[in-house]
């Protein structure tokens, strides 16, 4: 296989690799260090006898990405406060043409389902992403994992029902979340307590990412009452030189609010029945390095 060629396939699945990876990891860095790590192997390796590349590659990115996490494992469980993952802006464009094939991929990357994700064994995690997400045979994760398919059928019956009894429902529409999002927001902003309550669900939840390195509730907050006064006295706090932006973040409307042009928060909203179930809050400076581009 030719340099170029080489250096080809691998570009055109890197979006593919990446995407197995986050999933995986719940962090951009980690997923774009496993990557590369699946580059260096491919391209130094011996590629004489590889006849599906999209497999092989899938195969080595998912056997890293399953090291990598039971690394973290451990810096996870010393993380200051409510963890999260890290916050990517979605656009699948013209590569996911197809609207069901674009709604898994979407749902599978939300900030909630990841969170669920991470109850699960590397294992199961990594059968669930690609069973789920990207649809692979129970035949070829079987060879990925060097399982039988027996056993990956139960891993993938195990993970997937962990995943459906701990998934909070949502509504997935997102022009119904981005119209509930600026109501929020500007009850918040314009000082209105009464229609920011009226938005929010009796047992609404708040979870707020800081990992100790900004100012975030270090537990998850509970009840109408308490969420929306806390945000009502969040919104009344200047921030210097203060603007905000709407981006697509993990498949749904997010809030992306700047201080002086920098990313300083991330909020997004779990919607149903028109009221919110949960407020998330990303200002871990680490977590936000990746949406200064956007």
């Amino acid at each position: 296989m030719a340099a170029d060629t080489v250096t080809d396939v691998f570009e055109d699945l890197r979006p593919v690799l990446t995407g197995v990876a986050y999933r995986m990891l719940g962090r951009v860095a980690d997923a774009e260090d496993v990557v590369q790590e699946a580059w260096l192997r491919w391209s130094a390796g011996e590629r004489t006898d590889v006849l599906d590349p999209r497999g092989y590659l899938v195969r080595i990115t998912t056997r890293l990405a399953i090291d990598r996490l039971r690394q973290i494992r451990s810096r996870r469980e010393a993380y200051v406060g409510p963890w999260l993952p890290e916050p990517i802006a979605t656009d699948f464009g013209d590569t996911v043409p197809d609207t069901a094939e674009r709604a898994v991929l979407a749902e599978s990357v939300t900030l909630a389902v990841l969170v669920v994700l991470e109850a699960l064994s590397p294992l199961e995690r990594a059968v669930f992403v690609l069973r789920e997400a990207f649809g692979f045979p129970y035949g070829e994760i079987a060879a990925t994992l060097d399982r039988s398919e027996a056993a990956v059928r139960q891993l993938a019956g195990r993970a997937r029902r962990h995943v459906e009894e701990r998934k909070p429902r949502y509504d997935v529409d997102p022009a119904q979340c981005r119209y509930l999002t600026e109501r929020f927001m500007a009850a918040a902003s314009g000082g209105d307590l009464d229609a920011l309550l009226a938005l929010l669900a009796p047992d609404v939840r708040l979870v707020g990412d800081s990992g100790g390195k900004a100012k975030a509730p270090l537990r998850v907050m509970g009840s109408a009452d308490k969420v929306g006064r806390f945000l009502f006295a969040v919104a009344q706090q200047p921030i210097q030189e203060m603007g905000f932006r709407f981006v697509e973040i993990n498949g749904a409307p997010a809030l992306l609010v700047l201080s002086a042009g920098k990313p300083d928060s991330v909020f997004q909203l779990e919607v149903l029945d028109g009221r919110v179930q949960c407020v998330y809050i990303i200002r871990n400076p680490d977590k936000l390095v990746s949406l200064a581009s956007l």
